[in-house]
């Protein structure tokens, strides 16, 4: 009796479900699609260590996909932040925000989304350019985990760690 191919065909299409893509292929606007949650850790080798919570509210409008961002970080300090992706393939998307220098390409791969992009960290101030390097993967509990390096001039300087929740 053969379970192997057959359980791990059932599991595939249990994850695509609750992804909401499907079994091939994570799609941003479908799993961000209305209302996700998210908690998360940003620390620096400065010392710099920040505990945060995020509502994301998601809406797509034919190409264009708009993912808005409500930090509330542990010392109460509020800020958001909206992401514009345009679908420019199958299997990519072109984005910016605020606080990003040019903008991004976003590849998707299975569950997998990997970018990488730069971000003005003081925006009123002296520019403070870094890096992201981010990697996104759907759980097989529908959960998205981001771990990201941060870089500056190439070298790591801090790192995120973020664990995304749709809303039922």
């Amino acid at each position: 009796m053969r379970y192997g191919p057959t359980l791990a065909a059932a599991a595939l299409l249990q994850l695509a479900a609750v992804a909401g893509a499907s079994a091939a292929d994570l799609r941003l606007e479908k799993y961000f699609a209305g209302h996700t949650v998210a908690t998360g850790h940003f620390g620096a080798i400065n010392g710099v260590s920040r505990d945060f919570t995020v509502k994301l509210t998601g809406t797509s409008s034919g190409k264009l996909f708009s993912l808005r961002e409500d930090f509330r970080y542990s010392d109460g300090e509020t800020d958001r932040k909206t992401w514009r992706f345009t679908k420019t393939g199958p299997n990519t998307y072109r984005g910016t925000r605020e606080d990003v220098v040019g903008d991004t390409e976003v590849k998707i791969s299975g569950q997998t989304a990997r970018f990488t992009y730069l971000v003005n960290l003081s925006p009123k101030g002296k520019p403070n350019i870094v890096r992201f390097h981010d990697s996104m993967v759907v759980q097989p509990d529908g959960s998205m985990i981001n771990n990201a390096w941060v870089t500056k001039y190439g070298f790591p300087v801090a790192r995120t760690h973020v664990v995304f929740t749709r809303k039922r």
